[in-house]
């Protein structure tokens, strides 16, 4: 009996389904070893050597992994193709007493037969490099969080953090706000001029340009009032038509950073909602007559934009096959990746294109479907041929003035057929103009002056954030979610229609980052510092040098923070609410399980509520508000807003949305097989939204 080791059940169940019965494939759940939570567990005098424990709880695991490996002839350890997974695998090979030279990691990009068969072929070596770039990884950011945050604690308040990666991203989004905050709009003027074509009579718009060719900037309405003085009684005519093509090619297919800028853009959702997904569709999903689980995409966190062979030649037959052989370029292309991209590994993909969203749609949640035909459209337009845009450019004269017109039409679409990249901000739209000549006359419909003011920096999105630290080198794939998440639940940000937004709280913490540990929130030392980690796994430097020459001027940044640090006193925010005993404003507190509201009386008055967060659905029992809870345990509920009076509650989010059988309201509910899908609120109907029986999907 072979013992092969994965993260997750629902990836042993995909991969146990390829290997077959002399196989027996069982889940770590993740890492089973790591730092205490309870010390820095890193020995600072001897070479920051680290001081690993079992994990809390998974005990009974390592217990499990140990008996099977007595009665296995050989086991591989499949964790994810990553640092965290190798370090996965170095972790159980340590626990379980496999040797150094014996050839026990199996590396895996995406869960297909074909690619199971062929790493289980060929297992190598743990990676010692790769290795220790997680390990020194994981130190530096143990020293960063362990030694700063108490600070943080003792003069600010409990549960506040400090990060190598989450402070620099915190600093990104208050340094914006502060450019919102300086910034002095000017104010500026257009003309746009409406004219129409004698022969046909279309009408278009054209902006003035300026004068004899040099271009004139209307910055006050006086000057807007003479130009328009000196137009008047002008004859218009068109002076030049310029025609030009345009190739645009593809975008290439996602890496991690531009999936979750994408689905951000296209689908509203957050890079959190967007990994959870990726991950049920990397580790399989039940499709097909069988209700097999089959892995659905490549490995979701990466930054290579690479395509095999294999996968290239099947896309180019479907392409030529669908859509026609002008559809398909002369060669594949090649993507470039960024400096620092990890291009043994892949782009994000749909392991075989042949498995087209519609035809598994009825398998798939409504989130999975969404994110499943992202990621195939973005890689079948990505090997298509360039879209031909043909581009216009119009001049009109008005004796010495200028106004400018440019239009554009597609000749031939192209990938665009298929897919478009999103943008973050709003391009503006190009006229349909009709078919012009040089010496052409025109008549002037309407001149209409327009003041304008200039706009500041627009704050971060998710997905702009995730593209900045992505193009400033801050973290990698696997943090860009973790963090946006860490500086959420820390207070340090709040998201408001959408963008980001920092806190009185987030300037406190990265004012005083600035001044105490100016490396530490530094974009560019961060930067650098991710290099030499991957100069680690490179093998171009080594673990002890990186973490010594950071320790060097850390050591004496945390002394002087220590002796010189202020204790900063935070003003609560009051709200309208009203202490029930002794009848003071409640003021929001921030506590381990978020935010609460606590009377000002304390420790007189302990009087304590939750911040009431409506869902906009109204309780069936009283007509009341539904709100979302915790429990004393910190676990998520909803419950009525006339408790105590009225006793409704559901561990299941409530929707706005009725059921189409009883007219109950619809709540979100988590199914094993699909993730998330809908159910009624009322117990004793039975409708759910969720994929089809699989006696309905034979049908």
């Amino acid at each position: 009996m072979y013992l092969v080791i994965v993260e997750s059940p629902a990836k042993a169940r995909t991969i146990g389904k390829y290997l077959g019965r002399q196989f027996k494939v069982k889940a770590s759940i993740g890492h089973l070893v790591d730092l205490p939570k309870s010390q820095l567990g890193v020995d600072l005098e001897n070479r920051f050597e680290p001081k690993y424990i079992t994990i809390r709880g998974k005990g009974k695991i390592l217990k499990e992994l140990k008996e099977a490996s007595k009665k296995a002839t050989q086991i591989f350890l499949a964790t994810d193709p990553d640092r965290e997974g190798e370090a996965i695998s170095w972790h159980l090979s340590n626990s379980l007493g496999i040797k150094e030279n014996v050839p026990c990691r199996v590396e895996f990009h995406e869960i297909t037969k074909t690619a199971i068969k062929n790493a289980f072929s060929r297992p190598r070596l743990l990676d010692i490099n790769r290795i220790e770039a997680q390990q020194a990884r994981r130190i530096l950011d143990r020293m960063v969080g362990y030694m700063i945050s108490p600070l943080l604690w003792e003069k600010i308040r409990k549960g506040l953090s400090a990060g190598r990666v989450q402070s620099v991203a915190a600093r990104l989004i208050c340094d914006r706000e502060k450019e919102i905050e300086s910034f002095i709009p000017e104010e500026y003027w257009t003309i746009e001029g409406n004219f129409k074509e004698p022969e046909e009579g279309n009408v278009f718009a054209a902006r003035f340009y300026g004068k004899a060719g040099k271009r004139i900037n209307l910055a006050r309405e006086k000057e807007v009032n003479t130009v328009l003085q000196r137009l008047g009684g002008r004859n218009y005519e068109i002076l030049k038509v310029q025609f030009q093509e345009r190739r645009r090619n593809p975008a290439h297919p996602f890496t991690t950073s531009t999936l979750q800028q994408e689905a951000s853009r296209k689908l509203g959702f957050t890079t959190k909602k967007t990994m959870i997904i990726a991950q049920q569709l990397y580790e399989g999903i039940e499709v097909g007559q069988k209700g097999e689980p089959v892995g659905l995409i490549t490995y979701m966190r990466t930054d290579a934009t690479f395509i095999s062979p294999l996968a290239q030649e099947e896309v180019r037959k479907y392409i030529s096959m669908v859509f026609g052989d002008e559809y398909l370029p002369e060669k594949p292309r090649i993507f470039t990746a960024r400096k620092g991209a990890q291009e043994a590994h892949e782009a994000i993909r749909p392991t075989s294109i042949s498995r087209g969203p519609d035809e598994i749609k009825g398998f798939l949640s409504r989130d999975q479907y969404k994110l499943y035909k992202l990621i195939w459209d973005r890689f079948l337009a990505s090997q298509m041929e360039a879209a031909l845009i043909e581009q216009v450019k119009v001049d009109i004269g008005a004796g010495e003035f200028i106004f400018k017109a440019s239009g554009s039409s597609i000749k031939f679409p192209g990938f665009m057929v298929i897919y478009i990249e999103g943008e973050d901000e709003e391009k503006e739209k190009e006229n349909q103009l009709p078919s012009l000549k040089e010496g052409q006359k025109l008549e002037l419909v309407s001149l209409n002056p327009n003041q304008h003011f200039t706009q500041p920096p627009p704050r971060f999105t998710e997905a702009a954030l995730v593209k900045t630290m992505e193009n400033r080198g801050i973290g990698r794939p696997s943090t860009y979610s973790p963090t946006i998440e860490t500086i959420l639940s820390r207070g340090y940000v709040i998201k408001q229609d959408k963008v980001l937004k920092p806190t009185e709280l987030g300037f406190i913490v990265v004012d005083l980052m600035k001044n105490f540990f100016p490396e530490i929130i530094d974009v560019d030392f961060t930067a650098q510092l991710e290099d030499q980690l991957d100069k680690v796994e490179s093998g171009e430097t080594s673990r002890l040098k990186v973490l010594s020459e950071f320790f060097v001027s850390f050591k004496d940044r945390l002394s002087v923070a220590r002796e010189e640090m202020e204790k900063i006193e935070l003003q609560d925010e009051e709200t309208e609410e009203v202490c029930l005993l002794c009848g003071r404003r409640l003021v929001k507190k921030h506590g381990r399980f978020g935010k609460f509201l606590a009377c000002p009386g304390f420790p007189e008055c302990r009087y304590t509520m939750q911040v009431k967060i409506n869902t906009g659905v109204k309780c069936p029992l009283c007509e009341g508000d539904i709100i979302e809870r915790r429990s004393k345990k910190g676990k998520k509920f909803y419950g009525c807003s006339n408790y105590p009076g009225c006793k409704f509650v559901s561990w299941d989010k409530p929707l706005d949305k009725k059921c189409p059988e009883c007219g109950y309201f619809l709540v979100e509910k988590s199914f094993r097989d699909i993730g998330t899908g809908l159910r009624c609120g009322n117990k004793e109907c039975e409708y759910q939204e969720k994929k089809p029986a699989k006696s309905e999907s034979k049908k």
